[in-house]
């Protein structure tokens, strides 16, 4: 069989792109595009067909079907030859059963995707090997392509960074200064990237980028380019196939620039028509209260969405206040009777922390995702027996310095009621034994 998938005007004006043309927007009208597939030629294999082919490629090393993306190539991006996939293998993150977790909020079915269980670190992978492999496709197809860019918070820019440097091709990151950890910072530095640090946020970056990138020989890789939802679409594919092809009730993402919400609809979408499922979850999109436009837009059933100067906030993946791909995420959430949470500093640092102490290794984003379910279940909108999925965005070891500042007391405002410090003692037997029972009765 023949598959095959081009751009398309996200806004329906009819314009349509090959997947290997430099274009990012709609020209005729400016929209953002989308990816759309040749369902009918898909539909010919049955649904049981693609369950069978999907089970016997899962962690297979036949390449470069090993891959939780490339595994499902013929509904991801059939138009990259083999030979030019540029894959690190990932994808098939676990999907943690959090029971005891999940009883201390009255939950019987609460489940954690640990995206950030990732070769750099973040669910970005899942789209980066999808951009970076039709990239390599389009160089040896001639184009002169030079290098690949991007702008970041942290996480986009590693990725980025790590598939380029597998590929061969340049890159180069646009970061805001002093605004996001160490550890993200050094992660496109050890893979060779260009690091340009300007003084400005996320959005400021998000500018200079799209202005570069208008030079084609510059393609640009953050998440209006539709080719990363194609990859990122798979976290939803991988959640139905861990349940046995059982659709969870709700889930919950957090969002930033929002393309993450867009990719998780879009791939309950794609199976839902090709018969693979026959339910739609609901999609709950979590937002710090520092960074909240969707938020506020979701006060007025979305009637009304205006961009909002981002605040600093401990969840600095998700401080954007004009994201790209609202218009994406707001259609999604109205096709899945969709919510939109927010979280304070406070909460976002003790749910993070409360999900660390039941065996979790949260990045402060997945904090913020899982205050909105602690508030969810306060009152009354998220049942004892719903099977519910908050997605982790990015690995914790990412956010020492956040987690270290947490239980030291550092961070300003925030009463940090899972503080667990160290405690200093002598090197006395005696000491040590009163130390630990006097803890151990006291719990």
């Amino acid at each position: 069989m023949s598959y095959s998938a081009r751009f398309e005007c996200f806004a329906g004006c009819g314009e349509s792109y090959p997947l290997n043309e430099v274009v990012y927007r709609c020209k005729k009208c400016g929209s953002l595009l989308e990816v759309v597939h040749d369902v009918a030629e898909l539909k010919k294999k049955s649904a049981e067909e693609w369950k069978k082919l999907f089970e016997d490629r899962t962690r297979k090393n036949v390449w470069p079907y090993g891959s939780g993306i490339w595994g499902k190539k013929e509904l991801v991006c059939p138009e990259v030859d083999n030979e030019n996939i540029v894959s690190l293998l990932e994808g098939h993150t676990n999907l943690f059963w959090a029971e005891r977790f999940g009883h201390k909020l009255g939950l019987n079915d609460l489940w954690i995707k640990l995206c950030g269980n990732s070769h750099s670190g973040s669910f970005k992978d899942l789209g980066m090997t999808v951009l970076v492999s039709m990239v390599k496709q389009m160089i040896a197809e001639g184009k002169d392509i030079r290098a690949i860019a991007c702008a970041s918070t942290g996480d986009t820019s590693a990725a980025l960074a790590a598939y380029c440097a597998a590929a061969g091709i340049r890159s180069i990151v646009f970061l805001p200064k002093n605004k996001v950890s160490i550890a993200q910072l050094i992660q496109p530095i050890a893979n060779n990237s260009l690091v340009l640090s300007l003084d400005t946020d996320f959005d400021g970056c998000m500018k200079v980028v799209q202005e570069v990138t208008a030079d084609q020989h510059i393609y640009l890789a953050n998440s209006m380019n539709s080719l990363r939802i194609e990859g990122q679409k798979t976290v939803a594919f991988e959640i139905v196939q861990q349940f046995d092809w059982e659709v969870p009730d709700i889930v919950i993402i957090p969002g930033g620039n929002l393309g993450n919400v867009s990719a998780l609809g879009k791939g309950f979408l794609m199976m839902q028509e090709l018969g693979l499922i026959n339910k739609l979850p609901k999609i709950v999109v979590a937002q710090a209260a520092q960074a909240n436009p969707l938020y506020l837009s979701y006060q007025t059933g979305f009637k009304e969405f205006a961009p909002v100067t981002a605040k600093k906030t401990l969840a600095s993946a998700i401080q954007i206040g004009n994201p790209v791909s609202v218009d994406k995420a707001i259609k999604v959430l109205k096709q899945f009777d969709g919510q939109v949470e927010e979280a304070s500093e406070e909460e976002l640092a003790n749910a993070a922390a409360m999900g660390d102490k039941y065996g979790l290794f949260n990045c402060p984003h997945t904090g913020v995702a899982l205050a909105a379910l602690i508030k969810m279940v306060d009152r009354g909108e998220i049942k004892q027996n719903d099977k519910v999925v908050v997605v982790s965005t990015a690995h914790g070891l990412k956010f020492t310095e956040f987690k270290k500042d947490y239980h030291t007391g550092a961070l300003k405002g925030i009463d940090n009621k899972y503080a667990n410090l160290p405690i200093d003692l002598p090197a006395k037997t005696e000491s040590v034994k009163k130390a630990i029972y006097d803890h151990l009765d006291n719990e």
